[in-house]
């Protein structure tokens, strides 16, 4: 049985720093912080995603929002016993604000916090109609002329854009619009979500056609409706795609499709956007409040130019283009890249018997993906952390409640085991001549991919086929191409049919420039990234990702997407955000991001 002295430790913190909350008194609530603490705090406080840093930036929080948004009523979540181990108290939390409700972790050591996460949950007043407060749904009795769902839906989606305006339009139709959609709807924000394709799902099933979600499931839910206990582990994309187009009817997503946003403009005194879509064809202006960005990371590409790619008598296309192997079976075919697009084409390829040859520009770290899920993501996200009652919920808030100024620190131990499980394969690949890393200071996967969004490949069977050989693989840098043929910087020349450029993709404030302006684009500047000064994330710090899900510099515009993870995730945050503003409460931002650097 757990000492009791353990839960008297943990409410004698919570409770002295209430009374502190309560009494205004900021020197007091600060003293409880350790000097190397970190508060990340999740709209709850801040009315952004925020991180502060040691004792001054507490204080310098809480001397500027206290008054605003007055957290306080801290206590231990119902249910939820703390657990100490190696002199750290843990314990799930819950607290309210003036105007909301959240829950957080709590971590406690040597009696003062070291780190604490607080997440706004819900607002007071305009809680979501779910649980016991769900609605009827079918009107028992009988009234005259009285309308069906069906009819209310389709006098909702024949109005909406049209005699009604919608406070919130989402460019974007992915995973990460339906999810903020999908969040939006269940709080009653009116919301168009608008995409180029022709139904919902068509950004997976337009993709080459190997293509999988390299993350398990227990990863990837979307809100409120869980994949069910039989859905594969790794989802292959078209059937992501036939999920997403049922998730958008179910959830009674407003989804307009083949609609392009042809331009956007903020008129800050009418305080409100015009949006002009192309919309099947008919002109569409929309006058939203709040605009979001929903085009995804992997959205808009990174097509580089050389000399003689117009001579070229093959084709050339972007990974993003390339829809599969079918029709390059006994042909040439040269992928540039080496990350995760750039494998799992590589491998289609050959299995379609295609000559195919991967140009290695820069290293790549790549981890299994059967020891990612043992030894990365298993104690969070799988069957056995379901088991242990670590929910889709609790694993989330774990993996929100590490500091990014210290998650490569609890990242370096995993990879470390990971590349001692796994030598053997990475001898193999390294006899092979593929260039291998683990990030600039051995953190590995996430910690790159939180930190620049590329440079990694989660093998799911394409390094066997580098190690034997089967495909090819060359070392250095494009210079030009002949009429047949790329042509290295040292002169290797590779004869080709196709040519597939992974190359990546641009940041996402390069939509921002496309559909606004390059003003608004510099005005807002890169969005991802932590500052971290490490490759392709360049300093100074930021503590969170930069523009991600939060106010930004551009007045009501917004960016949200990431995996499938971070878009069920943070789309609550997000939701919550634009909900207050609907509804008028204050929303005082403390910490609005400074722009460093332009894209």
């Amino acid at each position: 049985m757990l000492d009791a002295t353990v839960v008297n430790r943990t409410q004698d913190v919570l409770d002295t720093l209430n009374a502190a909350l309560e009494n205004t008194d900021i020197e007091a609530a600060t003293a409880l912080f350790a000097t190397d603490c970190y508060w990340r705090d999740l709209v709850s406080v801040s009315w952004n995603l925020k991180t502060v840093e040691g004792p001054q930036g507490v204080a310098d929080m809480l001397s500027r929002q206290l008054d605003k948004t007055r957290p306080g009523q801290f206590a231990l979540q119902d249910g939820e016993m703390p657990t100490e181990e190696g002199g750290i108290t843990t314990a799930w939390i819950t607290f309210e604000t003036k105007v909301g409700r959240g829950w957080g972790l709590i971590r406690i050591r040597d009696g003062q916090i070291w780190t604490l996460l607080t997440a706004l949950q819900e607002l007071k007043g305009f809680e979501e109609s779910r649980g016991k407060r769900r609605p009827m749904g079918a009107e028992h009795g009988s009234r005259k002329n009285r309308s069906t769902w069906k009819e209310r839906r389709d006098a909702e989606e024949a109005s909406l854009g049209y005699d009604t305006q919608p406070y919130t339009v989402i460019i974007g139709g992915g995973q990460g619009g339906i999810a903020l959609g999908a969040r939006l709807r269940q709080l009653g924000v009116p919301t168009i979500v608008l995409d180029k394709h022709n139904k919902p799902g068509d950004q997976w099933r337009s993709r080459y056609k190997s293509l999988c979600l390299h993350d398990p499931i227990w990863y990837d839910h979307l809100p409120y409706i869980k994949f069910p206990d039989n859905w594969p582990v790794f989802t292959p994309k078209d059937k992501v795609g036939d999920w997403l187009e049922m998730y958008t009817k179910v959830m009674e997503i407003n989804y307009w499709t083949r609609s392009e946003v042809t331009k956007a403009a903020f008129d800050a005194d009418a305080g409100h956007w015009t949006v002009e879509v192309n919309r099947d064809g008919e002109k569409v202006t929309l006058n939203p409040t709040q605009l979001v960005l929903a085009t995804g990371m992997s959205g808009k590409m990174n097509m580089p130019e050389f000399p003689g790619m117009d001579r070229f008598k093959g084709t050339i296309q972007h990974s993003s283009q390339h829809q599969g192997p079918d029709a390059w079976t006994g042909k040439k075919v040269v992928v540039v890249g080496s990350n995760n697009s750039a494998h799992d084409i590589c491998a289609a390829l050959w299995e379609a018997d295609a000559d195919v040859t991967m140009v290695q520009r820069s290293s790549t770290h790549i981890v299994r993906s059967d020891t990612l899920m043992d030894i990365g993501l298993g104690a969070l996200y799988s069957e056995d952390a379901v088991a242990n009652g670590v929910t889709t919920e609790k694993a989330d808030m774990i993996f929100a409640s590490l500091p990014y100024r210290i998650m490569h620190e609890f990242q370096i131990p995993l990879y470390d085991q990971m590349r001692e499980r796994d030598a053997a394969f990475y001898d193999g690949l390294e006899k092979a001549g593929f260039k291998l890393d683990w990030g600039d200071d051995g953190s590995g996967l996430f910690m790159k991919y939180l930190r620049r969004g590329s440079g990694y490949y989660i093998d799911v069977g394409a390094s066997q086929l580098i190690i034997d050989g089967e495909v090819g693989l060359v070392q250095g840098q494009v210079d030009h191409f002949d009429e047949d043929a790329v042509v290295l910087a040292d002169g290797t020349r590779l004869e080709a049919d196709l040519v597939v450029m992974a190359t990546g993709f641009g940041s996402m404030n390069g939509w921002a420039a496309d559909l606004i302006s390059q003003e608004v684009a510099d005005k807002v500047g890169k969005v991802w990234g932590l500052g971290s000064d490490t490759t392709k994330d360049p300093g100074p710090w930021e503590g969170e990702q930069r523009n991600m899900w939060k106010p930004t510099q551009q007045e009501n515009l917004w960016f949200h997407g990431g995996n499938l993870h971070q878009s069920r995730h943070y789309s609550l945050y997000l939701a919550l955000q634009l909900k207050a503003r609907l509804e008028g409460l204050d929303t005082p931002v403390y910490g609005l991001q400074d722009v460093h650097h332009l894209a």
